[in-house]
């Protein structure tokens, strides 16, 4: 049996879930285009530069939940799925994500993304598995705005994922081989202990090092 691993952002959908969520928002006038465009783009550095704290960028992101019901969302993000996400998704990405599960794999995204955002993606694109940015509920069941639990960013992928594999009684070594599908020089921690690590679309870094390491590299772009 093998476990098949896949990043999210700009490896499966060609685009930034985490992104296109907050220009939906500003196209329908909740959040001011200049603030958080100036906001996003210093997070964005963080990003690309490996150094993101994802504590302050996570208070900034998930804010805007806060001033919503759950329903109010759940509307919000039917539009927001149809006008921004599905547009996004290569059809290469649900043939690989096919081409797994028809294989038997059990198939799992992975992302720093919050579960709001990426659960109703995984389910479009098939995926039963996923492992996201777990967020804080009032006691109505509303979102507070906040993170709970370890975010799966960086290292916490696998801390992340070795509980999840935990709770079915497993490890990483229960199965004959285990893919990650990334783009990103952050996912390098996750992408160093899995058996097939496959560079996607990748940033500079992720490329140079997976060419160094002898790692395939493919692209999922239409």
């Amino acid at each position: 049996m093998n476990l098949a691993l896949f990043d999210l952002d700009n490896t499966l959908i060609a685009g930034d879930s985490d992104t296109e969520w907050p220009k939906f928002l500003i196209k329908r006038g909740i959040l001011d285009p200049e603030h958080h465009a100036r906001q996003n783009d210093y997070f964005y550095e963080q990003y690309k530069a490996g150094t993101l704290d994802i504590y302050e960028f996570l208070d900034f992101q998930l804010a805007p939940l806060a001033r919503f019901s759950r329903s109010e969302l759940d509307t919000l993000h039917a539009q927001y799925m149809q006008a921004h996400i599905l547009p996004i998704i290569p059809q290469k990405a649900r043939e690989l994500v096919a081409a797994h599960q028809a294989a038997g794999d059990v198939v799992m995204i992975i992302t720093a993304t919050n579960r709001f955002i990426t659960a109703p993606i995984a389910r479009e694109l098939g995926v039963a598995h996923l492992i996201a940015v777990e967020l804080e509920e009032d006691a109505a069941g509303n979102y507070t705005g906040k993170p709970t639990g370890v975010p799966s960013f960086q290292a916490g992928k696998i801390t992340r994922l070795n509980e999840w594999l935990a709770a079915r009684g497993e490890t990483l070594q229960s199965y004959d081989k285990s893919y990650f599908y990334s783009d990103s020089r952050n996912d390098l921690p996750l992408m160093s202990i899995v058996t097939h690590p496959v560079a996607v679309d990748a940033d500079d870094t992720l490329l140079a090092h997976a060419r160094e390491q002898g790692w395939p590299s493919i692209t999922l772009r239409d």
